[in-house]
Parts: C-alpha cells; sequence; structure tokens
C-alpha cells in the first residue's frame, strides 16, 4: 500500500496510539462556549466554529510562549469538578471517534486550582471522567484505554509535589510524569530532585525538551534526569550532520529513548518550517524511536488522522510507516509490558491488516 493510495477515511479506520497530548488544550469548541458561560468567563467569541477558528490563528505565532497563552481561555473553565469531568468524559470520547486505542494524556493539576479544589481533587476528578468516557467507549464498540501523565509547571515550585502525585495515583490511573511549560530559561536539571524521587520510586517519566531549547535541555533531560521519553526533541537534529549521529542523537537512538513528535504544533511554535521537511521522517529514516503526537487538539486544530494524512500527503509516508511510529508509541507506553503487546498484537497489527 503505498502513500498515495491512502485516503483520510481510510487512515481514520486505522488503530492509532498518542503519548503527548495536553487535556487543558483539547477541548470541544462548543464545551468550552458553554463552561465559559457557566463561570461568567469571556471569550474572544462564543460561536464553536469560530472560536475553533481563532485558537489555530492564535497559536500561528511561531513563538512557544505565545502559544502557551491560549491556554488562559481553557483553564479558566477547568476549574470546577464539573469541567474537569466533562472535559475528561469527552476527551476519552474524542479519541475514540478518531480511532485512537491508546493515549496518554497530561495536564497539571497545579494549574486547576483556582476554584478552591486541591490538587489531589483534580486528580481525583479527572480520573473519575476518563472512566466515565472509558466507560462509554467501550460501550459503543470504539475501547480506547487512556493513562494519565501528571505535569510539573518548569517555572512554577510545585513540580515536586505534583511528582508526588504521580507517585500517590500510580496505582489509580497515573502511569507517569512530566514537566511542561516554557523550556528556554528552565532546564530540567532544576527539578532533578523530583525526577531523582520518581526513579526510587519506580514512577517512569518524560520531559518536555528540545523544542524552544536545544541540545543542552536535550542532555539535561536524558543524561542528567533521566527521562524515558522526551517530548518533542526536534532539535536533536543539530546533533547529526550529514545522515552522521553525535554522542548524544546516537545515545538517543540506540537507547531506543522515545520522540513524542508533534508536526503541526511544531509548525506553530516556529520548531519546524513545513510537515515536508518536519525532522520527523528523517528522524524515522535513521531509525530513531519517533512517535506521532497531536500535542493540543483544540489549539492546533488537528486529530491523529490529520497528522497522520499530512505527513501522506506532504511528506510521502505509507501505510508501514504509519504503522511504525503506531507500535513504536506502544513500545515506549507507560505501561505494562503485557498490555503493551496484548494492544500491538491483538490490536493495531490486525486492525491495519482489516482496515486497508
Amino acid at each position: 500500500m503505498t502513500a498515495t493510495r491512502v485516503d483520510a477515511a481510510s487512515i481514520r479506520r486505522l488503530p492509532k496510539a498518542v503519548l503527548h497530548d495536553h487535556l487543558d488544550g483539547g477541548l470541544r469548541p462548543a464545551t468550552l462556549v458553554e463552561l465559559a458561560a457557566e463561570v461568567g468567563h469571556t471569550l474572544p467569541t462564543t460561536d464553536p466554529d469560530e472560536l475553533a477558528a481563532w485558537y489555530v490563528e492564535a497559536a500561528n505565532s511561531g513563538d512557544l510562549v505565545r502559544y502557551i497563552a491560549t491556554f488562559e481561555h481553557t483553564l479558566a473553565v477547568l476549574q470546577t469538578r464539573a469541567g474537569l469531568l466533562r472535559a475528561a468524559e469527552e476527551y476519552v470520547l474524542d479519541l475514540a471517534a478518531d480511532g485512537v486505542v491508546y493515549g496518554e494524556v497530561r495536564y497539571a493539576p497545579e494549574l486547576n486550582t483556582a476554584g478552591g479544589l486541591a490538587m489531589a481533587e483534580v486528580v481525583e476528578t479527572v480520573q473519575e471522567g476518563l472512566a466515565a468516557g472509558m466507560a462509554k467507549a467501550a460501550a459503543a464498540g470504539t475501547p480506547v484505554r487512556v493513562g494519565t501523565l501528571l505535569c510539573g509547571m518548569r517555572m512554577f515550585d510545585r513540580v515536586r509535589e505534583a511528582a508526588d502525585l504521580a507517585v500517590a495515583f500510580r496505582d489509580a490511573g497515573v502511569v507517569g510524569f512530566d514537566i511542561a511549560g516554557a523550556e528556554d530559561g528552565f532546564p530540567p536539571a532544576d527539578h532533578l530532585a523530583a525526577f531523582e524521587h520518581l526513579r526510587r520510586e519506580s514512577v517512569p517519566f518524560t520531559i518536555h525538551a528540545g523544542e524552544a531549547h536545544g541540545l543542552p535541555s536535550i542532555h539535561q533531560a536524558v543524561q542528567v534526569c533521566g527521562a524515558q521519553r522526551i517530548g518533542h526533541g526536534v532539535r536533536i537534529t543539530e546533533d547529526i550532520v550529514e545522515g552522521k549521529l553525535g554522542r548524544l542523537a546516537g545515545w538517543v537512538r540506540d537507547r531506543r529513548i522515545a520522540l513524542e513528535m508533534c508536526p503541526t504544533s511544531n509548525l506553530q511554535t516556529g520548531a519546524a518550517v513545513s510537515i515536508a521537511e518536519h525532522p520527523v521522517t528523517a528522524l524515522k529514516d535513521l531509525g530513531f524511536r519517533v512517535t506521532l503526537n497531536t500535542d493540543n487538539r483544540l489549539v492546533s486544530g488537528t486529530t491523529m488522522t490529520r497528522e497522520m494524512s499530512l505527513l501522506v500527503e506532504e511528506a510521502g509516508w505509507t501505510v508501514e510507516d504509519l504503522r511504525t511510529v503506531t507500535v513504536n508509541a506502544l513500545k515506549s507506553a507507560f505501561i505494562p509490558f503485557d498490555e503493551r503487546k496484548a494492544l500491538i498484537e491483538d490490536v493495531v497489527l490486525p486492525g491495519y491488516e482489516a482496515a486497508l
């Protein structure tokens, strides 16, 4: 099956896995409008279609800091139990509708406490909403397994508190940890104590690195902090010259440290210039464990089907390439090995054979 013979309908049917997707960046526009009205928050527009367009336009600044600023509105409606429950349930249902069979959702509970909820209450509420979504998806015949990554905001002082919650909730749906927020100026090693704590407690973690900042950020994330995956990591290409890998790039590839790549998002923040030239293709061809992700579906106006379709149409990807990144994602998922193996062998591989 060649790339030119794959259409969007066929891609939508393919089983997918997403590792890098933010809860507060993926609300439905209509839900955002309704929740904003309930809490009295003013949006740029109350028309769902216009709001969706506003998000994409506002995020197309080429600047990570301005991109992050678009979250003001989504976070405003995620300060109550009702808002969190609805967003989490719809998150799962939207993944299921897009053919996702495994997803990891991430968010920073410290950003959802302005309404009086404690961070632990935020986590409990989101897990309740995710469980409701998974139950509904399964009943509809589109089961999806969703694990949670708790984030600490790297520019604030509650990273260790978030890490403690990841440990506390690891048997209640939380599968790992991350640090997020403005990367440049806030190196991963600032939070080394939190990562050492997570390692002692056997909680896996990924780190946003190599997006707004270059190789030093990736080096710290991997070699100093011990990340098992890298969020984005597009600038690992700075350690590759004419196909020859430097020591850091070689370490990342050879140790199978997954790169959570988000093409559309990277275009918006200026980390890549086009889909055709996005590093994900070259890194895939060089044997890196690349994975394909949405990052923020509302902010980027995207889905996994759209990300796959863009790579097929503009970068010449084949069905085999799509299968490879899906299997890569499951190999590097933060759930037990037997669950990953079952999803690959019983769901993904047969799904590719059946869908095309």
